[in-house]
């Protein structure tokens, strides 16, 4: 029996990560530790919480003493890394909790990995799956992609400290030989995701009655990726990807905001209607601050080099999402 450490495994795409790694790969346990911070939710964990294979523990990616604890007594064969703070608002109010657990953490992680995986005598078959964002290449213009080779160019406190753990990631393979890989996704969407999230907003304002709120035109065009296209993605390259490589996850899925709210409001009038259409509810508000224009992934790389490619279409996609929100909030 393999042993995989999840950091931030009650989150987003964490809890969806373990629950179809688990159905899928029984020769491996999962041991998950997250901090239950607001973005955390054990609830997102109920498929799993009674398997054997899976083992919860509440902590700080931060405590040092209890990183390594856990390294000496489970000997991790391979860490999956998705424990951040994400939410680009919360960055531009708050940023010193992005800077500790996004830097900081991933130093600690990587620091343990390396005091038990590189001892004198043992083999460098242990991997570190760095989970991150295609938000540390910056914005692009009307045209383009972000590749693998894409300068990094962050304009958000998140997407800076996003930056800083990438390059710490990388800097542990180069000097210490560490067996690391890194992903950078497009934006997640599906089951479980937090509610101050665009697509949950937009549904459940949606839902309430209330304006839904859209920044500045709605121009803004974002690479949407269906969770669990993600999480198979994340497992191949964990089991293929080459030593101290990047892959590029993305969905193909180019939407922009004003489309995105369009599209929820005519499935939820097919799914739950009501008198009127749900667009009438569609507001424009003041745009973010530093607000990226667009972003687009070019995950030819992934698609070439480990076979995998994104199943879900955003129709598709947003469908299933929709129908999700609506039956977690018994409607």
């Amino acid at each position: 029996m393999k042993t995989l450490l999840v950091t931030g495994g009650a989150g987003f795409i964490g809890s969806n990560f373990i629950s179809f790694f688990l159905n899928k790969n029984k020769d491996y346990s999962i041991v998950n530790i997250d901090a239950l911070t607001y973005a955390g939710d054990l609830k997102n964990l109920k498929e799993v919480e009674n398997n054997s294979r899976y083992h919860f523990v509440y902590g700080n990616i931060c405590d040092k003493i209890l990183i390594e604890n856990l390294f000496e007594k489970y000997q991790f064969d391979g860490v999956i890394h998705f424990a951040a703070e994400s939410h680009v608002d919360n960055s531009i109010k708050s940023p010193d909790e992005f800077i500790k657990t996004n830097i900081l953490g991933t130093f600690t992680l990587l620091e343990s990995a390396k005091n038990h995986w590189l001892e004198e005598g043992k083999t460098n078959k242990n991997r570190f799956h760095h989970i991150s964002t295609d938000e540390v290449y910056g914005t692009l213009g009307e045209t383009g992609l972000f590749k693998e080779q894409t300068p990094y160019a962050p304009n958000s406190p998140y997407s800076a400290s996003k930056a800083s753990s990438d390059f710490l990631v990388r800097s542990y393979y180069h000097t210490y030989g560490l067996n690391v890989v890194t992903t950078n996704c497009s934006n997640n969407y599906g089951p479980n995701q937090h509610d101050e999230k665009l697509i949950p907003t937009i549904i459940r304002k949606a839902i309430s009655g209330k304006n839904i709120p859209i920044y500045g035109d709605g121009k803004n065009i974002r690479d949407w990726l269906y969770v669990l296209d993600h999480c198979e993605g994340i497992e191949v390259v964990y089991k293929k990807g080459k030593v101290g490589e990047t892959y590029n996850i993305g969905g193909n899925n180019e939407r922009d905001n004003l489309y995105v709210a369009n599209r929820i409001c005519e499935v939820l009038d097919e799914v739950y209607p009501k008198q009127n259409s749900y667009k009438d509810q569609i507001t424009f508000v003041k745009d973010r601050p530093g607000h990226d224009f667009r972003y687009a992934i070019d995950a030819s790389k992934i698609e070439s080099e480990v076979g995998w490619k994104a199943k879900e279409n955003f129709e598709s996609g947003i469908y299933k999402t929709v129908n999700w929100y609506l039956k977690k909030y018994n409607l």
